[in-house]
């Protein structure tokens, strides 16, 4: 069927900078890798961390690899709430007026004075597919969701990339407003 994509949900997640890794797990320290994501390159980690806001904590939280250049963590709306922050919707990498948290490893803490986004929602596509799809990198479209819970996402990103596979991507909460299955797949309308 034309303008299908394949869904996932994205639970809440910490990508950190090699500055940050070497103080929360010693110097030098190398991520390892526990499972492959769908895009290329990226992976879970076994890994993980505790974030601390001002009004609580989140235990547990995993981190995503490779390194970056700088340190992002990636939460719901909820997790917000949690926190006792108020994360704007924005695309991965564009952290500038965000909130900080602490964030807790096995050997040392870090405080960080900006990270914390909830990601919007958004697809990735390889440059041939975007031709496919007729869109092109930083479109915003529409999905359409079928089901029992079938709804239409509006504002979704188009990000295009050699580097990417196609997928859809929401965080959990919105993935379960419209009772999604991971794999599903989804439709792009204009």
């Amino acid at each position: 069927m034309k303008n299908m994509i394949p869904v996932a949900m994205s639970n809440r997640h910490i990508h950190l900078s090699q500055e940050d890794l070497d103080i929360l797990f010693g110097e030098g320290y190398q991520l390892t890798k526990m499972k492959d994501l769908s895009q290329p390159g990226q992976y879970a980690c076994e890994e993980k961390v505790d974030i601390v806001g001002p009004k609580g904590t989140l235990k547990g939280v995993r981190i995503l690899g490779p390194v970056r250049t700088h340190t992002q963590i990636e939460i719901s709306v909820s997790d917000g709430f949690v926190l006792g922050v108020k994360a704007p919707t924005r695309d991965s990498g564009n952290i500038e007026d965000t909130p900080g948290a602490k964030i807790i490893g096995p050997k040392g803490e870090v405080e960080i004075e900006k990270g914390i986004i909830v990601a919007a929602r958004h697809i990735h596509m390889h440059a041939e597919e975007a031709k496919q799809f007729e869109v092109k990198d930083k479109d915003i479209v529409n999905v359409k969701i079928n089901g029992p819970r079938g709804l239409i996402f509006n504002n979704v990103l188009v990000r295009v990339s050699p580097s990417y596979a196609l997928e859809m991507h929401v965080d959990v909460e919105e993935g379960n407003a419209a009772a999604i299955k991971n794999g599903q797949m989804v439709e792009l309308i204009k």
